[in-house]
């Protein structure tokens, strides 16, 4: 931290250091408060106070009774509800055989079932298997047959996808189909209706009040499998324990509570008339993000969950003014296209307090524009993986207004370190393999022996992530490793360009892959989207860049796409389906 010439802070920096904020929150008596514990054979700090299992944040949410929970077109169901109808399809489960540590199956787009389906299964205590919903019949076969699935729930276009591949799925006894189309259900074979079973959403609230199973839970009981994006090779399985799931819920709070130590602030007091907080959902909830970091935790709070059926910015402003929401984001397109939509003045926008994303690179100009289109909301990003159960980052506020660059520091009961390709540590500022280790951590891939011994090594994952740590312990994510370029011997890094393109005033999103070149290897070329009313030529951009870069990180070639760059579920571009934009 640069001081004056006075030897004061510079002004909107922190009066406290990270180390001193993460202090007085995690000391003795708080909630936040640490506790050592062997797990695996090795020791590690965990949140002393975080709920054992996902059993107690479904508890908390029900707690909450008739406040609105989910919101869903012309849909909208209360915490209890849910509840209700997440205990009688835990019973129906288990009343069909369902035994611990079964994998069940969900593969469904962002509907009031998708919630309801992986915590009937919790509730059972079978592991939620959270299938991609954009996957292909073939990748939803993958998916079901290496993680072993008995049970299934479906919505009717999964259904139609899987049909032709079900022969395959051996392990697979029963589906359940949920949503519009759910007719498609076949009563006479191991096919069936999910509003058979429960009803539709509308019904919930009159359900039984069942009791709860009785089924013995543990923090290290396996709690989801999720896949990972399989950018490169077929998708693996991380399998997260309830542990790694509920330190995902103490991130968010801890986080925003020290943005108030930092200021100086005192730390504000619950207060129980506060309006009720709401999410935009316009992530897919099989993505790490989407469950760990936003539906667990808004249970664990009581807020509220709006689901869209699919991104669209008019549709998402017209929901922020209608429901009140509070949090929107996801990637940093979604952002832009909120600050750049023509229409943006028509609506009241002013409930918004938190404008946040991961998985995706975002230039420093987003974070000034949020703050200058929304005052009252607190930009953010963070960094994580499948492996590491979501956010093992954070960075909102002051901070990352003040290091833009930066994905934040790591929750304090995380560590990081920075390899070389000979797995040395390297010091303070250097750039090389980001290594990771917490009680948010997997501790490996499903039925995978060799894939987990190539990626956690000594109790520390290898995030394949190149990346630098400052003296205080920021994060500053360079580039895949794999995603770089080398051209004549010099390394160039992708998002080292893509930076430089985000800067440009009419680039909304931009993507930098390698064209072979028969003596230098490759060259870096572009392909960018334009924000909306604004134009740009290759020429101009090119230029541009080569004000910032040196000379042979200018990509050689860009070219434009009307439409944002393709980007799998965990909000990072897939480089491969920008090839065709480059060829010829």
């Amino acid at each position: 931290m640069t001081m004056t010439a006075s030897g004061e802070l510079p002004a909107g920096w922190p009066v406290l250091s990270l180390d001193q904020a993460h202090a007085a929150l995690t000391a003795a008596g708080s909630p936040f408060e640490m506790d050592t514990l062997v797990i695996g054979g090795r020791p590690m700090r965990v949140w002393k106070n975080a709920p054992p299992t996902l059993r107690e944040v479904f508890l908390a949410g029900r707690a909450h009774g008739a406040r609105d929970f989910l919101v869903y077109r012309d849909e909208r169901v209360s915490y209890e509800a849910f509840s209700r109808a997440s205990v009688a399809l835990a019973h129906a489960l288990i009343a069909a055989g369902l035994r611990k540590g079964d994998r069940v199956a969900i593969a469904m787009r962002n509907l009031p079932q998708w919630p309801v389906a992986l915590f009937g299964t919790l509730l059972a205590g079978g592991i939620g298997t959270l299938l991609n919903a954009w996957w292909t019949g073939p990748e939803l076969e993958y998916g079901l047959t290496d993680s072993g699935a008995r049970f299934a729930f479906l919505d009717a276009e999964r259904l139609a996808r899987l049909r032709p591949h079900l022969a395959a799925c051996v392990d697979l006894e029963r589906i359940w189909v949920a949503g519009e189309g759910a007719a498609a259900a076949d009563e006479s074979t191991s096919i069936l209706s999910l509003a058979g079973l429960i009803g539709e959403s509308s019904q919930w609230g009159a359900l039984a009040a069942l009791a709860m199973p009785e089924v013995a839970l543990a923090p290290e009981d396996g709690a989801t499998l999720l896949y990972t994006s399989g950018t490169t090779g077929r998708p693996k399985g991380a399998l997260h324990t309830h542990r790694n799931a509920n330190c995902a819920v103490m991130a968010g709070p801890f986080a925003a509570l020290r943005n108030f130590l930092r200021r100086g602030e005192p730390l504000p007091q619950p207060d129980p008339d506060a309006p009720q907080r709401c999410t935009l959902m316009s992530i897919p909830l099989f993505h790490t993000t989407g469950c760990h970091a936003v539906l667990c935790p808004t249970i664990a709070n009581g807020a509220k969950l709006v689901l869209m059926h699919r991104w669209d910015p008019l549709t998402a402003m017209q929901l922020i003014e209608a429901e009140r929401v509070t949090s929107a984001g996801g990637v940093p397109t979604i952002a832009w296209q909120l600050i750049e939509h023509p229409e943006r003045e028509r609506f009241d926008l002013s409930s918004l307090e938190s404008v946040a994303y991961g998985g995706a690179p975002a230039a420093s100009e987003l974070v000034r524009r949020i703050k200058e289109v929304f005052p009252k909301s607190a930009p953010g990003i963070g960094w994580g993986m499948t492996e590491t159960t979501s956010t093992f980052t954070g960075h909102s506020g002051e901070d990352y207004q003040n290091r833009p660059d930066s994905s934040g520091p790591c929750l304090p009961v995380c560590d990081a370190r920075i390899i070389d390709d000979n797995g040395l540590e390297l010091p303070v500022g250097a750039v090389g393999e980001l290594c990771v280790s917490g009680p948010n951590v997997v501790s490996g891939y499903w039925g995978k022996p060799e894939a987990t011994a190539q990626t956690f090594v000594d109790g520390w994952l290898r995030t394949g992530d190149l990346a630098r740590i400052d003296d205080e312990g920021f994060v500053y994510i360079i580039d895949r490793k794999k995603d770089m370029l080398i051209r004549g011997g010099e390394n160039i890094y992708c998002i080292e360009v893509e930076n430089a393109l985000f800067e440009h005033p009419a680039v909304m999103d931009a993507g930098v892959i390698g064209l072979a070149h028969r003596t230098l290897g490759e060259e870096p070329a572009a392909v960018v989207t334009l924000k909306q009313g604004m134009a740009a030529s290759e020429q101009e951009l090119r230029a541009f860049v080569a004000l910032r870069l040196a000379s042979f990180k200018v990509p050689v070639r860009i070219a434009f796409s009307v439409e944002t760059l393709p980007r799998n579920a965990n909000g990072k571009i897939m480089k491969p389906l920008l090839k065709p934009f480059l060829a010829g």
